[in-house]
């Protein structure tokens, strides 16, 4: 499988930009990590830059042992393992709030439990060929939200599935963060981890093939079909819908802006499996101050 292909990314010109903020004497830092499968980039105004981003890669950290896929303790590995995870944490709580929300805006579309066929196409590729419709099938009887039971005490799963957060978990990282540097006293910076969210106005950002755009407290996050593809010859996108309609939207990505990064992500997903302008269009409407701010083909 290929790394997960970057559609969003910073203007040269960003130090002018920033030189406009005269009240923000601090000299802008740039730090770099690692997380959920992709680079993180944080780019902050601040006099002790260092130091909040030591705070930011440390809860990067403890996110990604919650929402990662790659990590043998992460919570959500170990609720696929057992089918469940008692006294969760009220992260996981959340996220998997706004995936219902958006589950039922996208009229199911998007769906986190795709995870087993996610699996089966995967390993399939890697063998070589393509999963065969019998192999398919099988994986798909393990797929429906409804079958997922999410309470304050736990959150169960029914017998064989699984959740994958990759729609919308690296938006959420990208919000805890940019929360975090706030109470930290941070009114200038820019947080990219894969989606993108801003502190502050006047962060240039450019949309692969679409518009330079310029951020103000807000969030950026494009999701691709193709984005990261299983097998070789590019055919088989990441982003699945539950009933099958893969690639059936007549876009091959879109790029959505929100008040918060992981609806933003979420959405952008979304998008990516539905049929027409009119369906994307109610989906985002459903979420306040959200906005489709790139569709490209």
């Amino acid at each position: 499988m290929q790394t997960r292909r970057r559609f969003l990314t910073i203007c040269a010109a960003l130090p002018v930009a920033l030189a406009a903020h005269r009240a923000e004497a601090a000299p802008l830092s740039v730090h770099r990590g690692q997380a959920m499968g992709a680079a993180i980039t944080l780019h902050l105004r601040h006099p002790e830059g260092a130091r909040l981003a030591a705070l930011a890669l440390a809860e990067i950290e403890r996110l990604e042992r919650l929402f990662s896929l790659h990590r043998i303790d992460s919570a959500l590995v170990r609720l696929n393992a057992a089918g469940r995870l008692d006294a969760p944490p009220p992260e996981m709580l959340e996220i998997l709030s706004l995936c219902n929300a958006v589950h039922r805006a996208s009229g199911g579309r998007f769906d986190p439990t795709v995870q087993p066929l996610w699996a089966t196409l995967a390993h399939a590729h890697a063998r070589g060929q393509p999963a065969d419709a019998a192999q398919i099938a099988r994986a798909r009887a393990y797929v429906g939200w409804q079958r997922v039971s999410v309470t304050p005490a736990a959150i169960t799963l029914g017998p064989g599935m699984a959740l994958t957060l990759n729609g919308v978990a690296q938006g959420y990282v990208a919000d805890r963060v940019a929360a975090m540097l706030r109470a930290e006293g941070l009114v200038l910076g820019l947080i990219d981890t894969g989606e993108i969210a801003a502190i502050g106005a006047g962060w240039p950002v450019r949309i692969e093939d679409g518009p330079r755009l310029s951020l103000g407290d807000e969030a950026l996050a494009t999701s691709g079909l193709f984005g990261t593809v299983m097998d070789r010859d590019g055919r088989q996108g990441h982003i699945l819908s539950p009933d099958g309609a893969d690639g059936a939207a007549p876009w091959a990505r879109v790029s959505i802006a929100a008040p918060r990064a992981a609806v933003a992500d979420a959405l952008s997903t979304a998008a990516c499996l539905m049929p027409d302008a009119a369906q994307l269009a109610r989906l985002v409407a459903q979420f306040p101050k959200a906005r489709v701010a790139h569709v490209g083909t």
